[in-house]
C-alpha cells in the first residue's frame, strides 16, 4: 500500500492491534519544514503555542493556499507551502486489520493508538467502518469548546478502510 500525504491529514494501520504511522503530519514546528519555509523567504511565529507559517497556517504543505506559491524563482517542491507529499510504502499481512485516514480535528484529540482502540471496539461490536467513523467524529467533537480551549473544534473529516482477511475472521479483529 501507498500512502502519500501533503498536508494536515494524518494515516495510521492497525497491525495486530497496535497502531503503526503511516504518515508523518506536516507541521511548520518540524525541522525540515521549517528550513523549507525560511529558505522560501517565509517565517514561523508562535501563537499560543502553536508555530504557524506566516503568522497564519498551522500546516507546512497543502494543496491549497496558493499565495505562499508564487516565487517563480523556487520549484513547486521549495515553495513557502508545497503540495509535494510524502510518499510512504508498506506490504500488507495479515497482521493488518484496517487503515485509518484522517484530519488533524480528530489527531488533536485523540493518539494514534486510542483511534485504533476505538476503531477495533466498534468494528467487533459489529458496527460498519461507516457507522464507527461516524462515532469516532462525535467523540472528538468537543461539547464545550470553551472548555476545550479550541481542541475538538477544528475540521474533522474520517475515512476507516477494513484489510478484508475474510472480513477479519468474522469481526474477531
Amino acid at each position: 500500500m501507498y500512502v502519500a500525504n501533503a498536508g494536515d491529514s494524518r494515516a495510521i494501520l492497525c497491525r495486530n492491534g497496535k497502531a503503526v504511522p503511516l504518515s508523518i503530519d506536516h507541521k511548520p514546528s518540524h525541522l525540515t519544514e521549517r528550513e523549507r519555509v525560511v529558505a522560501a523567504g517565509g517565517f514561523i511565529s508562535d501563537i499560543g503555542g502553536v508555530c504557524r507559517v506566516n503568522g497564519n497556517l498551522s500546516l507546512s504543505r497543502a494543496i491549497g493556499d496558493l499565495r505562499y506559491k508564487t516565487n517563480h524563482e523556487l520549484a513547486p517542491s521549495a515553495q513557502i507551502i508545497t503540495a509535494e507529499p510524502d510518499i510512504e510504502q508498506v506490504t500488507l499481512s495479515t497482521e493488518d486489520h484496517f487503515f485509518v485516514l484522517a484530519c488533524d480535528g480528530i489527531w488533536d484529540v485523540l493518539t494514534n493508538q486510542e483511534v485504533v482502540d476505538f476503531v477495533r471496539n466498534g468494528l467487533s461490536a459489529g458496527k460498519t467502518p461507516s457507522e464507527v467513523a461516524s462515532n469516532l467524529l462525535d467523540r472528538c467533537l468537543a461539547s464545550d469548546p470553551r472548555e476545550t480551549r479550541g481542541i475538538g473544534c477544528d475540521n474533522m473529516t474520517a475515512c476507516i478502510v477494513v484489510i478484508d482477511h475474510e472480513y477479519n475472521e468474522s469481526r474477531k479483529i
